[in-house]
């Protein structure tokens, strides 16, 4: 569904007439309205409420892409979006904390896994658009499309028991949350996990948020067509693909958090070449060696998150949630920068991404695992 959105954007604006400030809102105010949700479906996901979340999770995800489908306005779009955000907290976010719970030894490369997982859906959102727009039901088709396959998945996962570490079966619903409130916030306070929280949004500047404006500045600064645009957007997913696929192996050798301080730094140095060089196809190249580069950054720095904290895989999601806020606010604050500066212009906000990383990630540790090193738990 977020492939297919990012590169639909330019035929979503022309549809409903958006600005650069509505696109910023809707990439905005549901990320906001969503915190205060997924926070309680974060403190809950590590009670027996873990099932029926992500069932009823799933029912909102649906009936929130059907109604962007047949959004007409702004407001429209605006409601399903709200809708949709906590729904994926809850559907798609507790899933992960399922998938970490079953092996916690292998937080890095079952994050990898799931990351290559929506790695192919990144990579058939824009493929699919393309070929909705080519047959006639537009981006609100692939939209649709994508509403009953949801019902699908929904029809697989029904029968799944989604078990958690810890027994809250006794504890009514308010002692959960208040339970889970207090240590979400004593959690909060640790240095190391604030580390990972602050580089995870951080990040974030190279892959989602650069993802959402990627096909307005390919019509907007590099002047091409809207198809041609979601061609780009294929190219970078296509070839984040690709990375995701060499990631898994490489994991099994070398050390998260080392991979990454290297890959930051070519990531800095092919973002800025990328906003340099005039002409599409020189972008495309370099755009396809940075989605290749920063392939991995949210694997292994969820990873460490889950790492760190052993058991609270739902604890994890709500306090992604909380530092997600300011994370949220990142696709507003580009908007604004470009309607006043240009969008060419406001992409050099993004560099902070990589910088924060070679600031912020630990050093000391050697590049490659010793054999038979599992991912090590704090």
């Amino acid at each position: 569904m977020f492939g297919l959105r990012e590169a639909a954007w330019p035929l979503v604006r022309a549809d409903l007439n958006l600005s650069y400030e509505e696109v910023g809102l809707l990439l905005t105010i549901p990320g906001w309205t969503a915190t205060f949700i997924e926070l309680v479906i974060g403190v809950l996901g590590d009670s027996p409420w873990r099932r029926a979340l992500i069932r009823g999770g799933g029912l909102v995800f649906f009936a929130a892409l059907a109604l962007a489908a047949f959004g007409t306005s702004f407001a429209g779009l605006m409601v399903a979006f709200i809708l949709f955000y906590p729904a994926s907290g809850a559907f798609v976010n507790l899933s992960q904390a399922a998938l970490m719970d079953h092996a916690p030894t292998r937080h890095e490369q079952n994050m990898a896994r799931w990351t290559l997982a929506g790695s192919v859906g990144m990579v058939a959102g824009p493929l699919l658009l393309g070929v909705m727009v080519a047959l006639g039901p537009g981006w609100r088709g692939g939209v649709l499309l994508q509403a009953a396959l949801t019902l699908l998945v929904l029809a697989v996962i029904w029968r799944f028991r989604f078990p958690v570490a810890t027994d809250g079966e006794s504890e009514s619903l308010r002692e959960l949350l208040t339970t889970g409130f207090r240590g979400a916030w004593q959690t909060m306070r640790r240095r190391e996990v604030l580390r990972w929280l602050a580089l995870l949004q951080f990040s974030d500047l190279l892959l989602d948020v650069l993802h959402g404006y990627l096909a307005l500045y390919f019509v907007d600064v590099a002047g091409t067509s809207a198809i041609e645009a979601g061609l780009a957007v294929g190219v970078w997913t296509g070839v984040g693909l690709v990375g995701d696929v060499l990631l898994l192996p490489l994991l099994e050798r070398v050390r998260g958090v080392a991979y990454l301080r290297f890959s930051a730094l070519f990531s800095l140095v092919l973002f800025s070449a990328f906003l340099l060089v005039p002409g599409v196809i020189p972008k495309l190249v370099l755009l396809g060696l940075l989605g290749f580069m920063n392939a991995g950054w949210y694997a292994i720095l969820q990873a460490q998150l889950y790492s760190h904290l052993p058991g609270q895989s739902g604890s994890v999601m709500a306090l992604s949630t909380v530092s997600g806020l300011v994370g949220s606010s990142v696709p507003l604050v580009i908007g604004l920068a470009a309607a006043a500066f240009g969008l060419q212009n406001a992409f050099w906000l993004l560099l902070l991404g990589p910088v924060a990383l070679l600031v912020g990630l630990p050093r000391g540790q050697g590049i490659l695992k010793p054999v038979g090193e599992e991912v090590e738990e704090t």
